[in-house]
């Protein structure tokens, strides 16, 4: 009598089974990845707007050239007439990145901006703690912050 060899039913099912919860898992991480793909763009997009904001207000003066600087924009003074680092102090862009002159820059309508600007002191000297904070609307636990120094 010849044996012959094969597989059984139980081994079948069992075999149903793991490959089952093998392509589930992968499955899974599939979906994990692809739901948060755009997660490096606006990242990468957030670090853009930052230093693009950082590089305008490090190209100003620490102080108002013409005296009596008050700590923030000065009466009459829009985002294209800053002269100095401290105009910039509170400047929110809550309606998407703008560029200098105020300009809404196409495709980046969800990202939000302020700078905050602070005292601080290098090596004993004065300078300005530049915080810019970049957050986008459909991230809501997103906030990319970004500091920067100011001496004279």
């Amino acid at each position: 009598m010849t044996r012959e060899s094969g597989a059984t039913l139980v081994e079948m099912v069992v075999s149903v089974v793991v490959i089952s919860i093998t392509v589930t898992g992968v499955m899974m991480v599939i979906y994990q990845t692809s739901g948060h793909s755009a997660d490096p763009l606006i990242r990468t997009q957030a670090i853009a707007i930052a230093e693009s904001y950082i590089e305008e207000i490090l190209a100003q003066p620490l102080t108002d050239p013409a005296g009596g600087d008050t700590g923030g924009s000065e009466s009459g003074e829009t985002r294209s007439t800053f002269d100095d680092v401290t105009d910039y102090h509170g400047l929110a862009d809550t309606a998407g990145a703008l560029d200098q002159a105020g300009n809404a820059i196409a495709g980046l309508e969800g990202y939000n901006v302020t700078v905050q600007l602070t005292d601080a002191t290098l090596n004993g000297d004065a300078a300005k703690r530049i915080l810019v904070t970049v957050t986008h609307d459909g991230v809501t636990a997103f906030s990319f912050p970004l500091v920067a120094y100011r001496l004279n």
